[in-house]
């Protein structure tokens, strides 16, 4: 049978003065009890021993218990506080030593350090409770979090380490000097959460920890959304992250997996992996990141499968050292260019849609540096649908490129192998080598092209087998300067002013057109039209440039050149 005990410091019948007296008492007697406590202020510490529920008789807020210096609750057996507001300062605001702690409509307030503290071994209940300043620590322990506000906390709001694990729910964390949640060498979910204002990541697994996150919501924090790194793992599923640094991070060999997750307005990026991290990210959204909505750096090798990527600058970039694979993504409206991938990095893209951006796809690096497109489209582009620079090499498997500048283009030393694609409807040129690149081409269709279906320039090298270049209007295939190549089984038609234009270096082994064919030196000044690319760190400039004054980064440009000035060729 449980006891019960009155506590009320203005005195009554059978009444105890003061809370501790009160549990002195029960615990002489050793049975389970109900402290019921009147309203007021105890300014006592409380060491509870056994089965007891303390109790607000007044209601939630109704009785505070404080003490200037030091905690006010430790616990030791199985205990439920109701409706108490608990106030401490330099240690363990409420402490459970051992056993079982559940706390609900109650107030803690720590003005530096610990709010409450679950050690080892130990299990604590917060159910409809509010922490005001102070962190939530689970120290290899167990711990179910319903219905909270966390405020201002001075580092973390709450922190799972060294084996805890933890259940976060319908929760709501705010204004954290470091991060909302961190689980350290732990596990942790978190459900249904709000979380705002992190000075760091709102969400950090680190330390191999693990972290599953589902249907939350994250808001202007100042670094991560939600952050992976030393080797962590876990899920964030159908989560909202907006206006964060960067959406969903990993790093140091971790490797979580997104599910329709929606990042937007980050201002760097919105789905970050680096540093040997992996990850798989599926039809997640990225919407008006500020720089690179998908990014893979150091070492890094994510995998994006399906979702969308709208508006904002760099769609997907993979550079340094770093893989990729994406598959089913669509990306549209960009300001700079769609897919990146550079310097000794990998990036494989298989059925990606790219819609309204400036450029498609861009590379440029050393021999490592690797693209792989297969039935990848590029509609209405600027400036180029594929362009291959440095060292680079990119292979297309049933690429289509519609509406724009310049259907593919390799330059410098780069090379480019195209199978089974087509480009339609460009201004200047289908496909484009230039310097000493290297085109090889099987089966490429290039129609309505306003200049040259094929063309090359200064010592390119160019290879076509069983190619139709259809009514372009300055030549089928052009071969000025010092390039060279061959065309096999290849067709010239429609209305063009000439079927092939070649310097004689041109192994015509079998071309098929009623079209002029014609044996002329020609040396160009511009293999293609000088094309500026909005590269993350500054403009990337293909092609000559003369008299220019670059800007960027600045609120004001001031022109120099004076009226009447002859700007140059």
């Amino acid at each position: 049978m449980v006891a019960r005990y009155v506590v009320s410091p203005r005195g009554g019948r059978r009444a105890h003065p003061d809370i501790s007296s009160a549990l002195r008492a029960a615990a002489a007697r050793g049975r389970a009890a109900v402290i019921e406590i009147a309203s007021g202020h105890y300014e006592e510490t409380l060491t509870v021993r056994g089965e007891v529920r303390l109790v607000a008789a007044d209601g939630p807020g109704s009785v505070r218990v404080s003490r200037a210096h030091g905690g006010v609750l430790e616990v030791f057996g199985a205990v439920e506080a109701v409706g108490l507001a608990l106030t401490g300062r330099g240690a363990d605001v409420v402490a459970c030593h051992g056993g079982r702690l559940m706390l609900e409509h109650c107030e803690i307030r720590a003005h530096d350090g610990v709010a409450l503290h679950a050690r080892p071994h130990t299990f604590v209940t917060l159910r409809d409770s509010v922490v005001l300043y102070g962190r939530t620590l689970f120290t290899g322990s167990g711990g179910l979090v319903e219905r909270c506000r966390f405020t201002g906390a001075a580092d973390n709001a709450i922190a799972a380490i060294e084996g805890a694990h933890v259940s976060v729910r319908a929760s709501r964390i705010e204004d954290s000097r470091i991060h909302g949640v961190r689980v350290s060498d732990a596990r942790a979910e978190v459900t249904g959460c709000e979380l705002t204002g992190t000075g760091q990541a709102a969400l950090m697994a680190d330390t191999r920890a693990e972290l599953t996150v589902a249907d939350c919501s994250i808001t202007a924090v100042h670094a991560e959304g939600v952050m992976f790194l030393d080797q962590s793992r876990g899920t964030v599923d159908d989560t909202h992250v907006t206006d964060a640094l960067h959406g969903i991070a990993a790093a140091n060999g971790s490797d979580p997996v997104a599910r329709r997750c929606v990042l937007t307005a980050c201002r760097d990026t919105g789905i970050n992996v680096r540093a040997s991290a992996r990850g798989r990210f599926e039809d997640c959204r990225v919407v008006d990141a500020g720089n690179v909505a998908v990014f893979s750096t150091q070492g890094g090798a994510p995998e994006v499968h399906g979702g969308h990527i709208t508006g904002g600058n760099v769609g997907i970039a993979v550079t340094d050292g770093a893989r990729g694979r994406f598959a089913r993504v669509e990306v549209r409206d960009l300001t700079g260019t769609a897919l990146r991938v550079r310097d000794g990095a990998r990036g494989v893209f298989d059925h990606v849609r790219v819609d309204r951006c400036p450029s498609g796809l861009d590379t440029t690096g050393d021999g490592g540096t690797t693209a792989e497109l297969t039935d990848v489209v590029f509609r209405d582009f600027d400036i180029t649908a594929v362009t291959v620079l440095g060292q680079s090499r990119v292979t297309l498997r049933g690429v289509t490129a519609q509406r724009g500048t310049v259907g593919f283009g390799v330059g410098e030393e780069a090379q480019l192998l195209v199978h089974d694609s087509r480009v339609a409807a460009v201004r200047v040129g289908g496909a484009v080598a230039y310097d000493r690149a290297r085109l090889v081409a099987r089966n490429l269709t290039v129609a309505g092209s306003e200049g040259c279906g094929l063309s090359a320039s200064h010592s390119a090298y160019v290879d076509v087998a069983n190619g139709e270049f259809t009514d372009c209007a300055t030549a089928g295939a052009a071969f000025t300067d010092e390039s060279a190549g061959r065309l096999v089984e290849c067709s010239v038609s429609g209305t063009g002013e000439t079927g092939v234009l070649h310097n004689g270096r041109v192994d015509l082994v079998s071309v098929h057109t009623s079209l002029p064919v014609v044996r002329k030196t020609v040396r160009t000044v511009e293999p293609i039209p000088t094309v500026i690319h909005n590269h993350h760190m500054g403009p990337v400039i293909y092609g000559p440039v003369s008299n220019a004054q670059l800007a960027w980064n600045n609120e004001q440009v001031i022109q120099q050149q004076s009226e009447g000035e002859d700007p140059g060729p």
